[in-house]
Order: C-alpha cells, then sequence, then structure tokens
C-alpha cells in the first residue's frame, strides 16, 4: 500500500485540476454550440490527464538526474530523489502513461474523426505525439526546454491554446476569435503557476544551473512577470464574460467572475513575500481559481442559450 501512495504521491494530483480547466471551456463552447459529445469529452480530460501525469513522473525523473531536486528544494518531497520510486521504476511509470497518452489520444481522435476533414485528423494524430514529446523533454534530456527558459512559453501554448481551442475543433467547430479570449486567460494563469514554481525554487535552480524565467530576471522582477500574467489573464477573462454574456444575453455569466477576484489578495500576498517558501500555497490557489473560473463559465453559458 505504501508503494500506491508513492506512485499517487508522483501524479501530482493538485496539478491535474489546472490541466483540464481549458478542455472544461473549449467543451463548454462547443455545448453552446449544440456540439456537446460526452464521449469526446470524457476522453479529452483522460487524455489530458494522462499527458500530466506523463510530465510529472519525467520531471520527477529529469530533475532527480541533473541534480535540480536535492534536500535543498523547498516544494513537495519527489519520489525519485527521496528513493521512494528507483529511476528503473520511474522509467517504466514514464512508459506506461506514454502509452496510456496515446490510447486516450487515438480513441479521441477516432472518436472525433467524424467532425474532422483528413487533413485535421493527421494534424490531431501530430499533436498527440508532439503532447507526448514535450511532457518528457521538459526535464529529461541534454536539451530539456525547462532548463533553458522556455517552460512558460510551452506551458502557455498546451495548456492554453492548444487545449482549449483544440477540443473546441474536436467536435466539428472551426475557428472561432471568442474560443480564444479564454484560452488566452488559461494559458496565462497556467504559465503563472509554473512562474510560482520557479519563483518558490529559484535560490536552488540556479544552483542547479536551470535556468527558469525566474533565474534570469531574478526573484523581485519575476514578480512584476508574474503581476503581468495575472493582470492580463483578468482582462482578457473580463472581456471574454462581457462580450459572450452579451452575445448570449446571459447576465447570469458574471458569476465566473467571482472566483478571479481573490487573484487581486494572490497578488498582494506575492508582493510581500520574501521569503520563496511562503509562496507554495500560492500555487494551489491560482490553479484551483483557474480551473473553478473555467467550470464555473462551461456551466453558466449553457444554462441560458440563445434562440
Amino acid at each position: 500500500m505504501s508503494k500506491i501512495k508513492f506512485w499517487i504521491d508522483a501524479m501530482r494530483l493538485r496539478t491535474l485540476p489546472l490541466s483540464v480547466s481549458g478542455i472544461i471551456i473549449g467543451s463548454g463552447m462547443a455545448a453552446l454550440l449544440d456540439k456537446w459529445d460526452t464521449l469526446i469529452f470524457l476522453f479529452a480530460i483522460l487524455t489530458t490527464i494522462s499527458f500530466q501525469i506523463l510530465s510529472n513522473f519525467s520531471n520527477d525523473l529529469g530533475d532527480s538526474q541533473k541534480g535540480s531536486d536535492n534536500n535543498n528544494r523547498i516544494g513537495p518531497k519527489r519520489t525519485v530523489q527521496a528513493g521512494l520510486i528507483s529511476k528503473k521504476e520511474m522509467k517504466v511509470g514514464i512508459l506506461i502513461f506514454t502509452i496510456l497518452s496515446l490510447i486516450f489520444s487515438g480513441i479521441l481522435i477516432y472518436l472525433s474523426a467524424k467532425n474532422l476533414s483528413e487533413e485535421l485528423i493527421y494534424f490531431y494524430a501530430v499533436l498527440a505525439l508532439s503532447c507526448v514529446l514535450a511532457a518528457i523533454t521538459y526535464t529529461i534530456g541534454k536539451r530539456a526546454y525547462g532548463y533553458h527558459g522556455f517552460g512558460d512559453l510551452m506551458v502557455f501554448l498546451f495548456f492554453g491554446l492548444v487545449s482549449t481551442l483544440g477540443v473546441f475543433s474536436l467536435y466539428g467547430e472551426g475557428f472561432q476569435w471568442l474560443v480564444l479570449l479564454p484560452a488566452i486567460t488559461v494559458g496565462l494563469w497556467s504559465t503563472a503557476v509554473l512562474n510560482l514554481n520557479n519563483l518558490r525554487d529559484h535560490e536552488n535552480d540556479k544552483q542547479s544551473k536551470k535556468n527558469t524565467l525566474v533565474v534570469s530576471m531574478g526573484f523581485e522582477k519575476a514578480k512584476y512577470y508574474h503581476g503581468f500574467l495575472i493582470i492580463l489573464g483578468l482582462s482578457f477573462w473580463f472581456v471574454s464574460v462581457l462580450v459572450i454574456s452579451a452575445l448570449t444575453y446571459n447576465i447570469l455569466l458574471f458569476v465566473a467572475l467571482i472566483p478571479s477576484i481573490s487573484l487581486i489578495f494572490h497578488l498582494k500576498r506575492v508582493f510581500q513575500t520574501s521569503e520563496p517558501k511562503d509562496l507554495d500555497p500560492e500555487l494551489k490557489k491560482v490553479a484551483l481559481i483557474t480551473f473553478f473560473s473555467s467550470l464555473i463559465f462551461a456551466l453558466v453559458i449553457n444554462l441560458i442559450k440563445p434562440n
């Protein structure tokens, strides 16, 4: 039983709600246009969660191999570094979730094939392979992009744009600029979660030569970068709610703004914090705010539909 607990710890369950936020919004927008498909939604969620767990396993192994997971690390204990799961066992776990990710994404593409052109089917197949590759190479390999400052960009693209716009198209809809607005918000807030992680660990990352943007900018400047991510995300979120509520005559949609109000207090907390370890609770807050904002948004836009 203790081994099972170690594997659950390695999955880092607290990261999963954030990973599905884009899927929830994209699916909610598709449902608004009467394009809902329960199986597509289910396998989109399973695919995204499997990608996230694959990424978490890979990070656990990769950071241990490169030495950035050590006794000086502030965040939650990593299983490989702590000796709870061996490197060999983690490689097996990575292989299993690589296979699961490909199986779930394959089923998802199959279920959506009726809505896609042949070109788009091939595109999504390549995209699935790219997601697997991105999940693994964030920290594994000599050119791991997380060690060269590209983690923020990749999180914005995959958690925000690819997740939201990608699932929306699987339901049979083409590009809609209205979907792009909330997709940008999810991408920015997801990047903010990564930035908090890097702010918390910046001293150890610097010593371990993990050159995140925080290491490049410095702790104080990275706080302003964080403020930029949060405030710009809030701006896009407000515009999304305002425009879509006007187009759908659904004033209740403003309820989706309520969770994000607490981001103002979050920013105050970040700027007042001088000890990196004190930022750890803020990761969960931003992740859950993003998740609940997305969930409320998707539910409310489908309560009242325009004729």
